[in-house]
């Protein structure tokens, strides 16, 4: 006679959840707060998890950890469910969202955050002296998951990648362990979470360097729809000569609170505004201005905003080819085009950078609208704009990929943790 595993129920998991030690709130479905909770920024991620387990610290993560392996169930991490692209269907969606500290060591310009906290708290903590972590476009996107995913944001051209900042982490592996990667110790992790995402640990702190960064020069211009070829090719040679204090994007999309089409500079320089506009006169060179403007302001008042990614793609140049296609478009029916400038630091990285992949990209292309064949397809992604997670794979150069899966073996040899942008073993 043979016997049946029998799945766990809600309650049990709930039952080995409090056993395990396991001191957050734990939501079942049914309840109000289970439908809140479960909730991903991205509108086609439905989670129906057995149990929400919002943790309050690492042992709070730890016992979730635990208790979805001993009862063979799914779990999945999420904050504040911008990364989210995997339902984390009957298992445990585990909250890190209540963990928010965030710590500022001015004098070795380090910050130390948990893992709920999101990039307006380090703002505004780093601001207060003079500092400016590498965040992205938006102050409510989670510190941990964009960082672990690469991170690139405005200052990158000029100090990198936001993985290649990080000098340390608390990390709870499949086993429930909480160990402590970095340079010094569980080197091997420590190389792959900077660039490889959640595929080895749920991370529970995270320590990384800050800038002396107070002031920028930033905004965005629109000029009319109908220079928007112009402009582009004489971007295209424009970026071949400025510095890496500046960075910048073009759009091809609409002047804000009208129909009307426009090309949109938008830039942020780390440095004197006088210098920005010297060095943006050939570009901003493009005819009548429709509106906006550069302001010197604080950093982290700096709103760049970004274009969701439904097509993406790397660029190693800006050829005709790609500028007739982005800008021959009917205007009623034209998708948002970003092209942005990459090269600089994030190129260059220091010794034992992680795995950030396709750094040598001159430009990344991206548009709000499936392309079907419309643009080039060189095959490459970047984990954070990723929106098919089973494209991980093309994230990554293929010797950074193979030494992922020997650190997923070592610390994940059974990919426990696979609801992600998953690397398998």
């Amino acid at each position: 006679m043979t016997t049946q595993a029998v799945a766990p129920g809600a309650c049990d998991v709930v039952a080995g959840l409090l056993g395990a030690g396991f001191n957050g709130a734990a939501r079942l479905p049914g309840e109000a707060e289970y439908d809140v909770q479960r909730k991903s920024v991205i509108p086609t991620v439905d989670s129906r998890p057995l149990v929400v387990a919002e943790a309050y610290s690492r042992t709070d993560v730890q016992a979730a950890v635990r208790t979805a392996r001993e009862y063979g169930v799914p779990i999945a991490v999420q904050a504040t469910g911008h990364g989210t692209r995997v339902p984390a269907d009957g298992g445990i969606l585990l909250k890190t969202t209540p963990m928010t500290s965030v710590l500022i060591d001015p004098e070795r310009r380090i910050a130390k955050v948990a893992p709920g906290a999101r990039w307006g708290a380090v703002l505004d903590a780093a601001g207060q002296f003079g500092l400016a972590p590498l965040s992205g476009s938006h102050r409510d996107v989670g510190v941990t998951g964009y960082t672990l995913g690469g991170g690139v944001g405005w200052l990158a051209r000029k100090y990198g990648f936001a993985a290649d900042s990080v000098i340390r982490a608390e990390v709870v592996t499949a086993d429930g362990r909480l160990v402590t990667a970095s340079a010094e110790h569980h080197a091997d992790l420590f190389w792959a979470i900077r660039g490889g995402t959640g595929n080895f640990g749920v991370v529970t702190s995270l320590e990384f360097r800050l800038y002396p960064v107070r002031q920028v020069h930033a905004g965005i211009v629109y000029y009319g729809i109908d220079r928007a070829a112009a402009i582009l090719r004489r971007y295209r040679d424009w970026t071949a000569t400025i510095p890496n204090e500046l960075s910048t994007a073009i759009l091809l999309t609409r002047v804000p609170g009208t129909e009307q089409r426009a090309v949109a500079i938008k830039v942020m320089y780390a440095g004197a505004a006088e210098l920005a506009e010297h060095l943006l006169k050939p570009l901003f060179a493009g005819g009548p201005r429709l509106a906006g403007e550069l302001t010197t302001i604080e950093y982290g008042e700096a709103a760049m905003g970004g274009t969701p990614a439904r097509h993406l793609d790397f660029l190693d140049t800006l050829t005709d080819d790609v500028i007739d296609v982005v800008t021959g478009f009917d205007d009623e029916d034209a998708p948002t085009v970003e092209i942005r400038h990459w090269g600089g630091a994030m190129a260059h990285p220091g010794p034992g950078a992680g795995p950030v992949g396709h750094r040598e990209a001159s430009y990344s292309l991206i548009v709000d609208r499936e392309m079907h064949g419309l643009l080039p397809d060189s095959g490459r992604t970047f984990v954070n704009f990723l929106g098919d997670p089973s494209r991980a794979d093309t994230a990554y150069a293929p010797e950074d990929l193979r030494r992922l899966r020997e650190v997923k073996r070592a610390y994940d040899p059974t990919n426990f943790f696979h609801l992600n942008a998953n690397i398998r073993p």
